[in-house]
């Protein structure tokens, strides 16, 4: 991924607010970055146009190997399938079981695989985060955690060569945290996968490669 002079800003006129500024960095085929900084410094905004969630108005995103400026609504939903997004506020739905939320994940993802395959896939996965018994669970019956793990699972099940992480161990205590961090240093490393995640929780900071703090909308430190 790289992003080359992205500016950005919230509406118009005399109400127009800019949040992110010149914004140039790269991240590396099976390279973990950390994003930091203060509330309101731009973090998720620029996250949301890495992951084609929001369109770019200036500057340069290229995802695996696609420009994102000017790109128009299919190719953005298909660089979406293509990376495993983890949201701070889960984005589960109610309907669906743990088992159904990700076995929906292989399908848009374009899997072929039977229920059965599907569910050893799904049984596996969650087993390594201590979800094993909420596999047939919906959200309601869920603790706040669980249901983070679930959406944890959800953007790990297809080992994508991106995952875009908000502050994925915020609902988390630390033995849950360090298991969920060692899974992604695995995809990292066996899979090749790259991940961008916003956090200020400074138990994981060294599992990174590099750490980017971001001030009023400017990258302003790389260590």
């Amino acid at each position: 991924m790289i992003a080359r002079q992205v500016n950005f800003a919230f509406d118009a006129g005399s109400a127009r607010k800019q949040v992110l500024f010149d914004i140039d960095f790269v991240l590396d085929r099976g390279e973990f970055v950390i994003l930091t900084g203060p509330s309101g410094a731009g973090k998720t905004t620029l996250m949301t146009l890495i992951g084609a969630l929001r369109s770019l108005q200036s500057g340069s995103i290229s995802v695996l190997d696609t420009e994102l400026a000017g790109l128009k609504a299919e190719g953005q939903r298909e660089i979406r399938r293509k990376i495993g997004f983890i949201f701070q506020d889960h984005n589960l739905f109610d309907a669906l079981t743990a088992f159904q939320t990700l076995s929906l994940a292989m399908t848009l993802a374009g899997r072929r695989q039977s229920r059965s395959e599907a569910r050893t896939l799904a049984v596996t996965l969650l087993s390594k985060l201590s979800m094993e018994p909420q596999i047939d669970s919906r959200p309601r019956q869920m603790s706040t955690g669980q249901k983070q793990r679930v959406a944890i699972a959800r953007a790990l099940i297809n080992e994508p060569p991106i995952i875009i992480a908000d502050e994925p161990t915020a609902a988390l205590d630390a033995d849950t945290a360090a298991l969920v961090i060692e899974l992604l240093r695995q995809l990292v490393g066996t899979a090749g996968t790259s991940v961008l995640m916003v956090t200020h929780d400074r138990r994981i900071f060294s599992a990174a490669n590099r750490i980017l703090t971001m001030v009023d909308g400017r990258i302003t430190a790389s260590r």
